[in-house]
C-alpha cells in the first residue's frame, strides 16, 4: 500500500516539479534534457488525460437574445428590464427550462436579484430576501418593506413543509370601530378622513415581511444577510427607470400621492405631473434602510430610527399639499417592537393523485384553494381540457370554466362565512379539516349542476360562528416562486394591500392599508338579532386575506406527500384563489406546461352570480358584447352573468418535469404582469 500511495503522489506531480526531481538526480546533458522534455510532456498528457474535465461554467441569471446573453438590468438590447407600457397582456411567452436553479418573479430586476443569489449558492430563502428587496423599490405599487407576505417553504433534506405568516397586524389601541369612526370609543363617530379608513393612518397595520423573511432566514438561510441586499442597494443608490405598470399606478394615484411630503417628492416632477415611463429614478432614503437592515439585521426595521419614522408617518394628521384634515393611525413604537411573525402548519389536502399544500389562516386563500379543489375531485375534469392548446394555454371549455366556477362558489361561501384570524376565532370544529375533509365536500359537490349555475352559493352548515364577510379588493400585491440548487422551494406572496398602499411613504418605502382587509363595520346586520363578524378589528389582530401562495407534491401510495412537483401562486386580491385554481386545474388535470398554465384564459367566480372571463386574453373574444364568443355564449345558456374585464393577475409557476430523462425545472411567467423567469437555463 506505501508503495501504491508513493506512485499516486509521484504521478500528480507537476511538469515543473518533476523537472527539478530529475535535475537533482545529475541529469544535465543535451539528450538528458531532451529526453527530460520529452517525459515530462508525455506526463502532462498523461495527467490531463486522467484529470475530470473542468465544470462547465455556470452562465444562469442570463436570458438569450439574437445568440447572445444579455444581463437583466444591463441596459443593453433584449433587456428584459428595459422599460415598456402597462401590457394588458403580452402574447408569445415560451416556456423556460433550467437544470438546478429557478426563480420566476413579478419584474424583471427582482427576478434577476434572486437568480443572483442562487448562481452564487444560496438559498430560496436567500433568493426571497433579496427578491423582496428589489419589488419594494421597483413595484412600490405592490409589495415591499412597509407590508406583508406569506411563504410556504419547501425543505428537499427533510421532505418537510412550513408556512410563514409576515401578515400585518392591528396596533395594541385599535379596537372593533378603528376603521369606523375617528374616535373608536364612539365619541365622535365621523368617518376617518379623508374619504374613509384606506388613506388614513387607520389603514395602516404594522408591518410584517421584513421579520417574517428574518425567521426564515434563521431557519433556511445560507448566505451572510448582509449580503443578500447589495442588488437592491445598487439600484436603489444608481437609479432604475420607471416601468409600465409603476408609472401607471403613479399616474393613476397623483392626488392621493400629494397628501405625502416625501410622496410627492419621490413620485412627481416638480411641476406636480407624475413621473413618466422610463424616468430614471433614484432612491437614496430606501438604501439607506436597506443598508441598515443588512448591517443591523431585521431588527433595525422594528426599533430606532426606521420604527419611530413608521410612527410618525401613521401619526401625520394634515396633507401636504393643502394642510386638509387626515385621520392619524394609533400605531405606537411598542406595536413595532412587539410585532411577531409566525411560523404556522400548512394547509394540505389530495386532489388526485397529487399532495397539494397551501396558505393557513390568517389567509383564506389555502383552506379555499384545497377546498374547491376536493369538489372537483368529483368531477372527471380530464374530459373538459382546452381545445386549440397552444401557447397562450388554449381555449377553455363551457363545462370546464362552469364547474370550476361553481367549485369556488361552494369554497367562496364557506371562506366569507368561518375564516378570519384563527388566533381569535377558531375555524368550525378548532381544525381546517372541518372545512376540506373529503366527506364534507363530496357533500358539496352534490350541490353542482351540470345545467344550470348555482349563481350564489350558501356556506355549508359547520355550527354556529360568527360570519366573516369581506369583499375587499386587493390590487397592491404580488407573487414570486423559487426553487435552489438543493431542490427547497419558496412560494411567496407579498403586498401593501392597493395599488401604493396607504399613500403615505417613509424612508424610502410605501406604508400598506391592510388593515381595511378587516370589515370596517363589526355587526352583521344582515340576521336578526346582529351578530360580530369574525374579521372585524381587535388589537393585535391579523385581518383576513385571499393569498395562497400553494406547492404541490405527487401523492404517495399511502396519501402521504411525495416529491416535488409544482409552485404557483398570484397577486390579485379576492381573485387570487380564481388564479391559482385555474393554474392547478390546468397543468395537473389538463397536462398544461407551466407556462401554458400561468397564460391561461383567468376565470372562476367568488360568491356571487358573476363568473369571470378575463377579457384581456387572446383566446376570448368580447366584440359584440361576447356574443361571438362561444365560451362566453355558453356560460350564459347555463344562467352564468358573464364578466369579462381584464385581470391583473401575476402567476409564478415552476414546474418539476423530465427532459431526456432527466429532471429539470420549467417555468412560466404571467403575461398580465412584466416578469421573467431566470435560472440557469437551457434550450432542449
Amino acid at each position: 500500500m506505501k508503495k501504491s500511495n508513493n506512485r499516486r503522489v509521484w504521478w500528480a506531480l507537476t511538469p515543473v516539479a518533476l523537472s527539478l526531481s530529475l535535475t537533482a538526480c545529475g541529469g544535465g546533458s543535451n539528450n538528458d534534457a531532451q529526453n527530460t522534455a520529452a517525459t515530462l510532456a508525455a506526463i502532462a498528457a498523461i495527467n490531463a488525460a486522467n484529470q475530470p474535465a473542468p465544470a462547465a461554467p455556470d452562465t444562469g441569471c442570463l436570458i438569450p437574445s439574437g445568440g447572445s446573453s444579455v444581463v437583466v438590468g444591463s441596459g443593453d438590447a433584449g433587456d428584459p428590464a428595459a422599460p415598456e407600457p402597462a401590457s394588458g397582456y403580452v402574447p408569445g411567452h415560451k416556456l423556460v427550462y433550467a437544470k438546478n436553479y429557478m426563480v420566476v418573479a413579478n419584474h424583471p430586476l427582482a427576478t434577476r436579484a434572486g437568480c443572483d443569489i442562487l448562481k452564487a449558492g444560496g438559498s430560496a430563502v436567500d433568493a426571497a430576501v433579496a427578491v423582496q428587496a428589489v419589488l419594494g423599490l421597483v413595484e412600490p405599487q405592490s409589495s415591499g418593506l412597509g407590508g406583508g407576505a406569506f411563504m410556504l417553504y419547501y425543505d428537499a433534506a427533510t421532505k418537510k413543509v412550513q408556512a410563514y405568516d409576515g401578515r400585518e397586524t392591528a396596533p395594541a389601541a385599535a379596537n372593533e370601530n378603528y376603521l369606523r369612526y375617528i374616535d373608536p370609543t364612539g365619541a365622535d363617530t365621523t368617518a376617518p378622513k379623508p374619504g374613509g379608513a384606506r388613506a388614513s393612518g387607520r389603514s395602516i397595520g404594522t408591518p410584517g415581511a421584513v421579520r417574517m423573511l428574518d425567521i426564515a432566514y434563521q431557519d433556511h438561510g445560507k448566505l451572510p444577510w448582509k449580503d443578500l441586499f447589495g442588488y437592491g442597494i445598487t439600484l436603489a443608490s444608481d437609479g432604475f427607470s420607471i416601468g409600465g405598470r409603476m408609472a401607471a399606478a403613479i399616474s393613476s394615484s397623483a392626488t392621493s400621492l400629494k397628501r405625502d411630503a416625501e410622496a410627492t417628492a419621490y413620485f412627481l416632477n416638480a411641476d406636480g405631473s407624475p413621473k413618466a415611463l422610463g424616468t430614471k429614478l433614484k432612491n437614496p432614503a430606501y438604501a439607506k434602510t436597506l443598508n441598515a437592515i443588512a448591517t443591523q439585521g431585521a431588527s433595525a426595521f422594528y426599533t430606532g430610527d426606521i420604527a419611530q419614522g413608521i410612527v410618525d408617518k401613521i401619526g401625520i394628521t394634515t396633507a401636504a399639499n393643502d394642510g386638509s384634515a387626515i385621520t392619524p393611525g394609533m400605531t405606537t413604537m411598542a406595536d413595532l417592537a412587539n410585532y411577531k411573525a409566525k411560523r404556522r402548519d400548512p394547509v394540505c389536502g389530495t386532489y388526485r393523485d397529487y399532495y397539494v399544500c397551501s396558505m393557513s389562516p390568517p389567509s383564506s386563500g389555502g383552506i379555499a384553494v384545497v377546498a374547491s379543489l376536493g369538489i372537483l375531485e368529483t368531477f372527471n375534469l380530464g374530459l373538459y381540457k382546452p381545445t386549440a392548446i397552444d401557447i397562450e394555454g388554449g381555449r377553455p371549455t363551457v363545462m370546464g370554466v362552469h364547474l370550476v366556477s361553481e367549485a369556488e362558489r361552494l369554497a367562496y361561501a364557506d371562506r366569507d362565512k368561518y375564516v378570519a384570524d384563527t388566533d381569535f376565532v377558531p375555524l368550525p370544529g378548532g381544525s381546517v379539516d372541518t372545512m376540506i375533509n373529503k366527506p364534507y365536500l363530496q357533500s358539496r359537490a352534490s350541490l353542482i349542476s351540470l345545467t344550470k349555475s348555482m349563481g350564489v352559493a350558501q356556506a355549508g352548515n359547520l355550527g354556529s360562528v360568527p360570519l366573516g364577510i369581506d369583499k375587499t379588493e386587493e390590487h397592491g400585491t404580488t407573487h414570486f416562486t423559487i426553487v435552489d440548487k438543493q431542490g427547497n422551494v419558496v412560494s411567496m406572496t407579498t403586498t401593501v394591500e392597493s395599488t401604493l398602499g396607504s399613500y403615505h411613504m417613509t424612508q424610502g418605502f410605501m406604508l400598506n392599508n391592510q388593515l381595511t382587509d378587516f370589515a370596517s363595520n363589526p355587526d352583521d346586520t344582515s340576521v336578526t338579532p346582529s351578530v360580530k363578524v369574525a374579521n372585524r378589528v381587535a388589537p393585535g389582530k391579523r385581518p383576513r386575506s385571499t393569498m395562497a401562495p400553494t406547492l404541490v407534491f405527487r401523492k404517495n401510495a399511502d396519501g402521504s406527500m411525495g416529491e416535488f412537483v409544482m409552485g404557483t401562486g398570484s397577486p390579485g386580491g379576492g381573485t387570487i384563489i380564481q388564479y391559482v385554481v385555474k393554474t392547478l386545474v390546468g397543468a395537473l388535470d389538463w397536462g398544461l406546461d407551466a407556462q401554458q398554465a400561468t397564460s391561461l384564459v383567468d376565470f372562476g367566480a367568488s360568491n356571487s352570480v358573476n363568473t369571470n372571463v378575463g377579457g384581456e386574453h387572446p383566446n376570448v373574444d368580447t366584440s359584440n358584447s361576447g356574443n361571438n364568443d362561444a365560451l362566453i355564449t355558453g356560460l350564459r345558456a347555463l344562467g352564468h352573468t358573464v364578466v369579462t374585464s381584464a385581470q391583473s393577475s401575476g402567476i409564478s409557476t415552476i414546474i418539476r418535469t423530465n427532459v431526456g430523462g432527466k429532471p429539470v425545472l420549467s417555468g412560466g411567467a404571467d403575461p398580465r404582469r412584466e416578469g421573467i423567469v431566470l435560472g440557469d437555463t437551457f434550450t432542449p
